[in-house]
């Protein structure tokens, strides 16, 4: 018992500590764990507000409803904060006015529960409400709740009025709270977009290529890189999240307005070389395919020489991706010229590659060999290498002129 007392004080020590690094990357970074922390801080303070509105100074007999709106319409950004708000307002009102129709129509019965039931089901499919198409039939629900409790006429239009006032309150402090405390600017999440794809394209190749210089091919290693390589399609769409994610910041956001924050408007510099990573992801997907339907079929040629310069274009390859996968604004003018060095050098390793293959008598020509594919997907990499370097290249000058010309503080 002593022994197992004795190991619960590391745990519990490892679980303070890791409490600790957590807050201390929330107050130390701009990173996932201080956008965690705001969000959950104004969700807060959002749902305290629309409470004393309601309960205190409203009186309201469902008061939660406006703290319940507040949370669900706090979102990351304004521009879905304000996108979700209108979806939000539109199907609680979509809900609250079925009912009233149906329920002074047909009356508190059971029928006119289903009929409730039914119609805002088949309204709640409507895709322009997006995700809170479901608050439709919830919001009826509630609704008919309100109304079968409520005696007389006029208190039930009264109640059902409320539940659409107490949903507004909540969506009108959310959007409040989200545009006046520390607006969200998600610049860096497209930096973590690209980030994300050249650290994998650069782990994958990265193991390709030494194997490939060995010259010996197993069963096993290549059906590894295929499988990884064909994995590769979630870590893309959430990339093309983060994209969007970084996009969405800007719109309503008055901190876009900030001098600070004038002219990094990049995104689309970025979204081309996210659009050229994955690109890259599928040329490299392709290669693994190749590698992995050649082993032990090819005994016609002598193709050492040709791996040796396919490993080399591949090591060429992962440098860049390696750059690219540590990108960061502050230092992109210095990381573009070195991204423009290194890609000079893999097109030569390319070229290379293309001169051993025609100096060995490989047959690029014919389909059953891989070397014309081998040959083709080196090509295409480079293709989609060159223009990140390019877009990268303009970007950077561009943002260097736009800071040259500010005025001084």
């Amino acid at each position: 018992m002593a022994g197992c007392a004795g190991q619960a004080e590391p745990s519990e020590a490892g679980r303070f500590a890791r409490i600790g690094q957590w807050w201390s990357r929330a107050l130390g970074s701009d990173g996932y764990e201080r956008h965690t922390a705001l969000l959950v801080g104004k969700s807060t303070l959002a749902a305290t507000i629309a409470w004393v509105v309601s309960h205190n100074l409203l009186n309201a007999q469902s008061p939660a409803f406006a703290p319940f709106s507040a949370v669900l319409i706090m979102q990351v950004t304004i521009y879905q904060s304000l996108v979700q708000s209108l979806r939000y307002v539109g199907a609680v009102v979509a809900g609250v006015a079925v009912q009233i129709v149906l329920g002074f129509l047909v009356g508190p019965e059971v029928v006119t529960f289903a009929l409730v039931a039914l119609v805002t089901l088949m309204i709640g499919r409507w895709p322009a409400l997006g995700a809170q198409g479901g608050q439709v039939p919830t919001a009826a629900f509630f609704a008919f709740s309100t109304y079968t409790s409520a005696t007389g006429y006029p208190e039930k239009i009264t109640q059902l009025g409320q539940i659409v006032l107490l949903v507004l309150i909540g969506s009108v402090v959310a959007l409040a709270v989200n545009l006046a405390v520390f607006p969200p600017m998600r610049f860096r999440s497209a930096e973590y977009s690209v980030r994300a794809l050249a650290h994998a394209l650069c782990d994958l190749l990265g193991d390709i290529h030494p194997v490939l210089s060995a010259g010996e091919l197993e069963e096993e290693q290549t059906e590894q890189w295929r499988a990884r390589a064909a994995q590769t399609g979630e870590l893309i769409t959430q990339a093309r999240a983060g994209m969007r994610t970084a996009r969405e910041s800007l719109y309503y956001n008055p901190r876009r307005l900030f001098r600070r924050h004038r002219g990094r408007t990049g995104f689309e510099n970025y979204g081309a070389v996210l659009e050229a990573l994955e690109r890259t992801l599928y040329q490299a997907a392709s290669l693994t395919r190749s590698l992995d339907q050649w082993r032990d079929t090819e005994t016609s040629y002598n193709y050492r020489a040709f791996l040796e310069r396919y490993s080399t274009f591949l090591a060429s390859i992962a440098d860049s991706a390696r750059l690219l996968s540590s990108l960061d604004e502050d230092h992109l003018a210095d990381q573009a010229e070195e991204l423009c060095q290194l890609t000079d050098r893999a097109q030569r390793y390319r070229r290379q590659v293309t001169e051993q293959a025609e100096s060995d008598g490989l047959p690029l020509a014919d389909p059953t060999r891989p070397y014309g594919v081998l040959v083709v997907e080196a090509t295409r990499l480079m293709e989609e290498f060159q223009h990140t370097s390019d877009v990268l290249r303009r970007y950077a000058t561009c943002r260097t002129a736009q800071q040259r010309s500010r005025p001084a503080p």
